[in-house]
Parts: C-alpha cells; structure tokens; sequence
C-alpha cells in the first residue's frame, strides 16, 4: 500500500511518458492505467445515473487516452496495491489543507459513520485517506474501550460430562448412546465472544494487513489485545445479520457501518466493492449541500427563522402530483416569507458570454422553485475560486402581464473557512428583507 497517485478533482490521468512532467497532467504506467480502466468499465456495467461518470475515460489528441476524475472523490485501491486518491478542488493550495477540508465536509453527512475527528492526531501530511479512515476507526474504537466491551448471554450447545442447563434428548441419543456419563446440552453463557465483537476483531486483523502505517499497526496490536477471549468472525454476512442496534448497542453503531466498509469493501455511495479493488467514493453534490446546510442552519440559529433541508410536498405538477421538486434549503422567515437555496458543486468562470459556466437546466430548476414557492429570492451556492472570488452576480426579470418576478443570485462558498464564508451570507439575506421593507 504504499504507491499512490494523489489526483485533484477534474485533473487528467495519462500514461504516455511524453507527458510524465507535464504540470496539466498525472501520470500513470501503462500496467496500472489498464488496471485502473478496467476498473472504470467494470463498474459502470453495474451502475447505473451520475456514478457512471465517476471517473471519465477519454482521447485527446497528441496525449493519447486520459481518465479524469470528476463528481467522485475519495480512494480506489487496485489488486496490485496501488493506490489512486481524488481530492475535491478546493481554493486550499496545499494537499495537507485539502485532506482536512475534504474530512470537515465528509463528517457533515448523515451516512458518514465518523464523528471522531481530530487535524493534529490524523498527521494529514502523512497519512492518505484509507490509512485516516483506518485511523478514524481506531479512534471510535478507543472510545467504545472506554467504555467496555458489551457481553451478552449466547445459546451454547456442547457434549459436556456434567449435566448444565436442558438436556437436548435427540442429540442425547445420536451422540452418547454408548457413553452414559456424558450429557448433550443447550445452555446460556455470559461471555464477550458476541456477534459484533468477532467483527471488530475481524476488522483489526485485516487492517493489520493492510495498513502501511506503522502507528495505526501500533495501535491496532495493543486493541488487539483486549479481544483475546473474542474468536474472529468465520462469516461476516451471518454475523452482520445478528447485529441489532438498540440502547443497549449503540456505542457499536458507528463501528459497524465502518467495519461493513472494511470487511465486505462497501463504500458509502452506491459503488460496491469486489474482490480485486476497493472503492470509497463520494459524490462531491451531496458532500457540498450536506455541509453547507450544517453551517448555514448554525450560522443562523439565532434568527427567528426555520430552515430546512430536502423540503418537500410540492411538484412541478399538480393534477396528478408528478416530478417532485426538492430544494436544497429553504428558509422561511418570520413573516412566512420564503428564500430557496441550492448548492451547485461547479467550478464556475468569469466569462459573461458563456453565461459564467451556469447549465441551462440548474436555471429553468430554479424558476421552477420560483414559481412554485411563490417567492422572488433564490439563491445558488457554488464553491468559490480564485476567478470568481468577488464576483457578483445575479439574474432578474418581471413578468407584469403574470405579476411574477424572480431573481436569481449567485453566491460563493468558502469551504476552507466555511463559517466565515457563510456569515458573510448571512448579512445579504439580512440586508435583502431591508431593501424589501424599504421598498413595500
């Protein structure tokens, strides 16, 4: 595990040797290229809408065929063992500040199964993502040692020379016919060798295996010395399948999710893994509008106004009720005024003519939720850059024979200083019922 490819969102792969050290490319040897195509096409016979364009194999003339990372981040690990890990673009210029953003944005989500974070102890300059996620687990379970494993009374069956608990009479007659002092017998013992304990113990060992990092290998041997008396997992489904998360459990929740990650190769989008490569691959659209709505709902905790996230219960058509329409955020104030937010994971450019990069479809999106929110104010969030770092950009129009106006503005997400940055909005929303008070 320790030869890997460092890729940023929307940078190109190649393995033609003319354009090793070309700053606008990455290079690959040819063996692992193949591999890596392989891989793509493999998963997109399985898959099916945006996770077919994860990774987009192309030709370009003189260079030969390219894949570029697009919508996906996060790490494919080939057979071989090497490793390719997509990084969002961010406005962070070092790959040490992209990591922690990207962790930051990730811990946002709902399906995430991390909330134990912590920049110093991860040593992002060191550690790729796999090894931070090894090390993520390592932490949550640190804190469920804490706390103590869990025991449980398990049904045991054995042929034992004392009688304990029922007497189970066929296996009596099948097994001790000939050996009267013996006794076959179903009893509970209150022990710790319980379904989700195999798995963590299951999960370690492999880690072990896999990590190239000396202090997580550190870590998960001392861990490992706690589960002595737990035997690993002989069939990971069937123990899964025994896990039932309730009130006495649910310090293992989160262990669980991970351990499914490690020991089945899933990944938290709807990629699955095989046998001869893991993926965990993230859709940055969803990364981007979970942290954003986490933010903006603190950042504006203190307003008497309800944000919600998803909202649904209207439709683009109403007679019968067809294509459900699903803002990202919608804020309704205290005088029930509505403002409609979407988050965009697009690189946006300065050019007017070309409408700034802006899809057609995202705007015909947003008059609709004009239209069917009855309110003028929406707003699209995109991630800032350095071109478009003090744009100011909106769209207006009034249809008078209609009585209907809608504009439309642009705002641009600092996700490296994601509070600040949505402060700032903040003050334009603020500033917006103002104007519009001034104006009535």
């Amino acid at each position: 595990m320790d030869k890997l490819l460092e890729v940023r969102e929307y940078e190109s792969i190649t393995c033609n040797e003319d354009y090793r050290n070309d700053p606008h490319y990455r290079y690959l040897n040819k063996e692992t290229f193949t591999e890596l195509e392989n891989f793509i096409l493999t998963f997109s016979e399985n898959q099916s809408g945006d996770a077919l364009d994860f990774l987009k194999i192309g030709v370009r003339r003189n260079v030969g065929k390219v894949i570029q990372a697009k919508n996906f981040v996060g790490l494919i690990q080939m057979k071989n063992g090497f490793q390719v890990q997509i990084l969002p673009k961010v406005t962070a210029s070092e790959m040490e500040d992209t990591k922690t953003t990207f962790l930051r944005m990730l811990r946002s989500m709902k399906d995430f199964p991390s909330k134990v974070f912590n920049d110093s102890s991860l040593k992002m300059d060191r550690l790729n993502l796999y090894e931070i996620f090894i090390n993520m687990y390592i932490q949550e379970l640190r804190n469920l040692m804490k706390r103590g494993l869990r025991s449980a009374y398990l049904p045991i069956e054995d042929n034992l020379n004392f009688f304990k608990g029922k007497l189970i009479v066929q296996e009596q007659i099948k097994n001790n016919y000939a050996h009267k002092e013996r006794f076959f017998v179903r009893y509970d013992e209150f022990e710790v060798n319980r379904p989700e304990n195999r798995l963590i113990k299951s999960t370690l060992l492999k880690l072990q295996k896999l990590s190239s990092s000396s202090a997580n290998i550190k870590e998960i041997r001392k861990l490992l010395t706690a589960f002595e008396m737990v035997k690993p997992s002989t069939n990971f489904t069937k123990d899964f399948s025994r896990v039932v998360i309730d009130r006495n459990t649910k310090d293992y929740e989160i262990l669980m999710s991970w351990s499914r990650v490690f020991l089945l190769n899933q990944s938290f989008t709807t990629f699955s893994g095989n046998t001869t490569a893991r993926a965990l691959l993230f859709p940055m659209e969803k990364v981007f509008e979970s942290y954003v709505a986490q933010h903006l709902k603190r950042v504006l905790a203190d307003l008497p106004w309800e944000v919600s996230t998803q909202d649904k219960g209207h439709y683009l058509f109403n007679h019968p009720k067809q294509f459900a329409l699903r803002p990202d955020i919608v804020i309704t104030r205290d005088d029930q005024s509505t403002i409609i937010l979407d988050t965009k994971w697009k690189s946006l450019t300065n050019q007017p003519r070309q409408n700034y990069g802006i899809s057609q479809a995202d705007m015909y999106q947003m008059y609709a939720y004009s239209k069917k929110y009855q309110t003028p104010e929406i707003w699209l969030l995109y991630p800032m850059n350095e071109e478009m770092k003090d744009a100011e950009i909106s769209f207006e129009s009034f249809y008078q024979d209609l009585g209907l106006e809608n504009k439309i503005r642009l705002f641009f997400v600092d996700v490296t200083n994601i509070d600040e940055s949505l402060g700032v909005l903040r003050g334009k929303l603020i500033q917006g019922i103002a104007v519009k008070e001034q104006m009535t």
